[in-house]
This record gives structure tokens, C-alpha cells and sequence, in this order.
């Protein structure tokens, strides 16, 4: 029986793709005041970031709960007997330790391996999917594991925030930082190191942090890049044309930064996330 793959919705995989390659995703839950909302399921990227611009107070999010992955995997053990649970970097988001104490409260007697990828967004997605294409090839969980592994250690993440606001709100910046960074009117530059979010610069205008990112890029030896936007598809799709002279189009990803993630990044987001070859 073929390894089942299982993520959340922190990925932001590509909900055609995650179909495609059989990938099972568990929502994180977003609460807009005394409404609480599946990331992803009952609320839309748009209906999200209509709400976050427009709400009077600033939204929270959760993660699964146990049972949320134990009914899933007891689900799954009716097609296989192995499933591998990737998830958002445990200095993020308590995701990966429901998903643990969903392993052992779930009725079933299939192997389970629970993996902290150490990254969000298509950064977990590109772990989730090097996954997903050696299930669907009938490879064992030893060497997807083993993939998984190497991904790890082969993916980057960089991105610019269009402003501090969202950052601040969601108490991932201090309010001295998000105080200069308003009054400079800047664009704060990040990376994800060792499963946490590092700012490791500044931009000056949004054009000037764009630039960054395809200098970040440049000359390297790239197997896999995803493009990752919260509110500007034309902009993505646009840098997915600027690149695809690096990498062939049918490598690079166009995807959306969902409600769990956008609750801290805000509108005006973009985030490259990008295998290379090592």
C-alpha cells in the first residue's frame, strides 16, 4: 500500500496540486472575534483579507486539535498501513504536538512518523511535496524520509512584508521595531532559519525589496522555487516570468499566502521559498 502524506494548511499548497498528489491537509483554525473559521475550508484567501483590513480587532489563530488528527489518520489507515505527518516548525506554531498526541489517541495500528519541517508556508509545501511524488512512485517510507531529510536542509525562505502592522499585531516584532519601520517607511526583509523568522534587512521601497529577492536567487542552482503572494497575483505572476529563464516554469509555483499565515503577514506579502540543488 502506497505511504500517505499528510500537512497543514500552513504549507499553502496549491489546492489542485495537493489533489494531484495526494496530499491530505489539515486546516488550522482562525477567530475573528467569537467566529472560528478552518483555514482554507470555510474561509477564502479574498473573504480573509477583506475581514483583516476591515476588523475593529486584530484576528488569532490555533492549531488543529489531536482528535482533528487522529480522525484523519484513522481515516487513512483504511488505504495504507504508513503515513508521514509534516508540519509547520514547532517555534511557530504547536501544530506538530497535536499532531503527536493525535498519533497516539488515533484507532489504529498504522505507522506513523510526525515530521517538524522547520519551515511555513510553500517552505513546509516543498517538504510536503518532494514527499508526495516518492508515495505516489511507490517509494517505502524509508526513503521518503530520507528525502525529507535532505529537503530540510536544501530549502531557503526569504520575503518582504509591504508593512510592520501585521507583524506587530501578531507579537512577531517588537513595537520598537515596527515603530522605526513606520517612520522610515520601509519594507522588512526575512528569512526562516533553524524553524524561526529572522528579519535580515530593510528595503526602501517595495521595488527595491523585490530586487532583493531576485538578487537573493541569482547564479544559483535551483531544483524547485515557490512564489508566494497574500493580495498580488499580478506581481507573482509577473517575478514567475522574470525567473523562469532560471528554472523551467513547470518547477516554479504560483501560491497564496492562506488565513492561518496572513494573520501575521498581512496584505502586500511576498515570500520566495526555493530548493536548490546541493
Amino acid at each position: 500500500m502506497p505511504v500517505k502524506i499528510v500537512t497543514d494548511s500552513t504549507a499553502d499548497i496549491p489546492a489542485e496540486l495537493a489533489q494531484q498528489l495526494d496530499i491530505s491537509v489539515v486546516p488550522l483554525y482562525v477567530r475573528f472575534g467569537n467566529k472560528v473559521y478552518r483555514d482554507g475550508v470555510d474561509i477564502s484567501e479574498d473573504e480573509f483579507y477583506n475581514k483583516l483590513t476591515g476588523a475593529t480587532t486584530h484576528p488569532t489563530t490555533s492549531q488543529p486539535t489531536p482528535a482533528d488528527f487522529a480522525e484523519l489518520y484513522t481515516q487513512l489507515s483504511k488505504e495504507t498501513d504508513k503515513i508521514i505527518s509534516v508540519h509547520i516548525s514547532t517555534k511557530i506554531s504547536g501544530t506538530y504536538n497535536s499532531a503527536l498526541r493525535g498519533k497516539e489517541i488515533a484507532n489504529t495500528e498504522c505507522q506513523i512518523e510526525v515530521v517538524d519541517s522547520n519551515f511555513v508556508t510553500m517552505g513546509l509545501g516543498l517538504v510536503s511535496i518532494a514527499a508526495a511524488r516518492l508515495a505516489k512512485a511507490g517509494e517505502d517510507l524509508p526513503i521518503i524520509m530520507d528525502e525529507i531529510k535532505k529537503a530540510i536542509l536544501e530549502i531557503r525562505m526569504f520575503g518582504i512584508f509591504d508593512s510592520l502592522k501585521y507583524l506587530l499585531l501578531g507579537g512577531r516584532i517588537s513595537k520598537a521595531k515596527a515603530l522605526v519601520g513606520t517612520l522610515l517607511n520601509v519594507k522588512p526583509v526575512i528569512t526562516m532559519r533553524d524553524g524561526e523568522l529572522l528579519q535580515v534587512g530593510l528595503a526602501r521601497t517595495r521595488s527595491k525589496g523585490v530586487e532583493r529577492l531576485l538578487d537573493i536567487i541569482n547564479n544559483l542552482n535551483l531544483q524547485e522555487l515557490a512564489i508566494i503572494h497574500s493580495t498580488t497575483p499580478e506581481e507573482a505572476s509577473s517575478l514567475k516570468e522574470r525567473v523562469s529563464s532560471m528554472l523551467d516554469k513547470s518547477r516554479i509555483h504560483l501560491a497564496r499566502l492562506g488565513p492561518a499565515l496572513g494573520v501575521h503577514g498581512g496584505p502586500g506579502s511576498l515570500i520566495l521559498a526555493f530548493r536548490e540543488h546541493k
